[in-house]
């Protein structure tokens, strides 16, 4: 080996020798001590701690707060609004008398449809459907009919079909429904 290739710090000859590396120090040994941390591991420590100390804050700020909320009274002169009974607990019989022709008589065996919308706040409003039948007299009994608003539908053989919106207002209301013929086919 030449004097110039070990000067350079070349173990071999040749041009695709390794370069040789000089021995470590006592101030890199120091610098490369596996037991001690990295820098990374003080800034992840210290971190660690900050978020600790940043939880345990606000869990005592939340306690501190829900104790005053509950520390202060309800007014005990203001009493509680009293709400009205809801519609859907009052029994309701709805009696539907259906006539028909220029002489009044009554339809028998027509049905009689009550569709109406059950409301929910949070839910999807539920439509719902209750189907009679008139009794020779032509009257149908619709029991448990939800009061407010509900589409009558009158459907009988030989006769116009019959269907309004209706208010039910009253739990024993009567419906007079008049059905006419259907018009002659030449």
């Amino acid at each position: 080996m030449s004097q110039i290739a070990i000067a350079r710090g070349f173990h071999g000859s040749g041009p695709g020798a390794a370069p040789r590396r000089p021995a470590a120090s006592n101030s890199n040994a120091a610098r490369l001590d596996p037991a001690r941390g990295s820098v990374d591991y003080g800034v992840r420590h210290s971190m660690r701690f900050s978020t600790k100390f940043f939880a345990c804050l606000c869990l005592f700020a939340g306690a501190l707060l829900a104790g005053g909320v509950a520390a202060q009274d309800s007014p005990a002169s203001a009493p509680k609004p009293q709400s009205p009974p809801r519609a859907s607990n009052v029994q309701t019989r709805i009696t539907v008398e259906v006539t028909g022709g220029e002489k009044n008589v009554p339809v028998e065996n027509a049905s009689v449809y009550v569709k109406f919308v059950e409301e929910h706040a949070i839910k999807k409003n539920k439509k719902l459907e209750i189907n009679v039948k008139t009794s020779r007299e032509g009257i149908a009994h619709v029991p448990d009919a939800p009061m407010g608003r509900a589409l009558v539908q009158v459907v009988a053989e030989g006769w116009k079909t019959y269907g309004h919106w209706m208010d039910i207002t009253d739990p024993k209301q009567t419906i007079k429904v008049h059905l006419e013929r259907p018009p002659k086919w030449y």
